[in-house]
């Protein structure tokens, strides 16, 4: 059973026609409820900091940051802390510092958390990575081995690139000693380490121009360095790429730990890390699909949860966790990421409705 949640508003959002946010369309897990925690201009990857902080990247020029000192069920303040950037939509906070992903150069914040006042300058990290916009927005966590992870996608729908293209690359903090960790991914725009493993879970988004169906876009599970998933060779694990794929087999890759619909173009991905929700959601990956758009039937538009199973090594099951977003045929907004909080509810944010979601278990 789903319960339906009885919230409008509307709002004015940063540099956007006021328009109206009709959360009563959302469907949720029995016992769960969303309300917005904040308004904020195409808001993309979420990165949490000290003192329930948020950091927020976008596909704009500007990077925010959400006050929360209390924890409260809204934001306090939105405040832009850099701008002028070059598609900044990956963040990541490590020790007091904030790390912005923009489409060929990551850069840095020291201390961050005290200045929240103004957009500050940036330190340059690395600004070696390709300067090309095709799958070229970053995404950025800090490993287990305290290095930093990040993508860059193919320049294209499909082709054969070498080098540094459809790969998982990770570096120093201090962006020195840039290394190819995975191969053989298209376009991958959402990353977590399981919170147990270690390992690397991530998305990837299949290549267009195959038809409605196929390929499925994907999620995968890095289980050690070095490996290949396929792109531009196979897709989902057991379909040759037309062009590409003779000659190939696909015993050369790793396949995915699932196989997700078509164009529904699955972006953040998080392990659920909080105590908030009921048991059985404590070894949950949740991921947003931000939704089709060649698909002569949309599909996606929504966020989806699974179950891990007990090795931690696939997923044992999965639903949708939130849909409404796309109503027939015709959408309002478009999931992106999602971050576990300290209280254990989830933010979600939207970079087509311009806000951030707040999900929260009142059951």
């Amino acid at each position: 059973m789903k319960k339906m949640v009885l919230i409008i508003i509307s709002f004015l959002a940063t540099n956007c026609l006021a328009q109206e946010i009709d959360l009563e369309r959302l469907s949720l897990p029995d016992g769960f409820s969303i309300s917005i925690y904040a308004e904020i201009e195409n808001p993309r990857q979420l990165a949490l900091g000290s003192d329930n902080t948020v950091f927020v990247g976008s596909l704009r020029s500007r990077v925010w940051a959400i006050t929360n000192p209390d924890g409260n069920a809204q934001g306090n303040a939105v405040i832009a802390i850099a701008e002028g950037l070059n598609t900044p939509n990956g963040v990541a906070y490590h020790d007091g510092d904030l790390y912005i992903g923009e489409i060929g150069r990551v850069s840095k914040i020291t201390n961050v958390g005290e200045k929240l006042n103004e957009p500050q300058s940036t330190e340059t990290l690395n600004d070696s990575l390709p300067n090309r916009r095709h799958h070229g927005f970053k995404f950025l966590q800090v490993g287990p081995d305290g290095k930093i992870y990040l993508p860059v996608g193919a320049p294209c729908n499909v082709c054969e690139e070498e080098e540094i293209f459809a790969k998982i690359l990770n570096m120093n903090l201090d962006g020195t000693d840039l290394q190819i960790v995975a191969s053989g991914i298209r376009n991958t725009v959402g990353f977590d380490f399981h919170p147990i493993s270690g390992e690397l879970w991530f998305t990837d988004n299949g290549r267009d121009m195959m038809g409605d169906d196929i390929p499925a876009c994907e999620i995968n599970r890095m289980s050690s360095e070095g490996q290949h998933f396929g792109f531009p060779y196979f897709h989902q694990g057991d379909l040759p790429d037309p062009n590409f794929g003779r000659g190939r087999s696909a015993n050369e890759f790793v396949p995915p730990v699932l196989k997700l619909g078509a164009h529904v173009a699955p972006l953040g991905l998080a392990f659920y890390r909080g105590e908030q929700f009921p048991s059985n959601y404590g070894n949950t990956v949740f991921w947003a699909e931000h939704g089709s758009w060649n698909r002569s039937e949309k599909q996606g538009y929504r966020v989806m949860m699974g179950r891990v199973s007990s090795d931690n090594t696939s997923i044992s099951s999965y639903s949708p966790f939130i849909d409404g977003w796309l109503q027939g045929q015709s959408h309002w907004g478009r999931p992106v990421d999602v971050l576990s909080m300290p209280d254990g509810s989830v933010l979600i944010s939207d970079d087509m409705a311009n806000v951030i979601y707040r999900v929260s278990y009142d059951g």
